[in-house]
């Protein structure tokens, strides 16, 4: 019998959601969610497949966001030395 210990990844894809990336953490959301109802359903690999989408969607949010961060400020600095000039 496998191990019904399926992470959900659902607390970080809701921080995902509103600090880094809305449209990506939305699909770790969706992702997350079904974690649960598969394992109730009795599929393990369907809810090990939407964990390990979970996670990675997750990740590509938190990236998405982190780059966006990054460019921000970049964008920031050239913008206050050009008005400097």
């Amino acid at each position: 019998m496998q191990s019904r210990n399926v992470p959900t990844y659902l607390p970080q894809a809701i921080l995902t959601t509103l600090f880094c990336c809305l449209p990506f953490g939305i699909v770790a959301i969706v992702y997350a969610a079904q974690v649960n109802s598969k394992l109730a359903a009795g599929d393990y690999e369907g809810a090990m497949q939407a964990s390990k989408s979970a996670k990675t969607w997750c990740w590509v949010s938190f990236g998405s966001g982190l780059a966006f961060g990054i460019l921000y400020i970049l964008f920031v600095i050239v913008v206050a030395f050009l008005g400097s000039q």
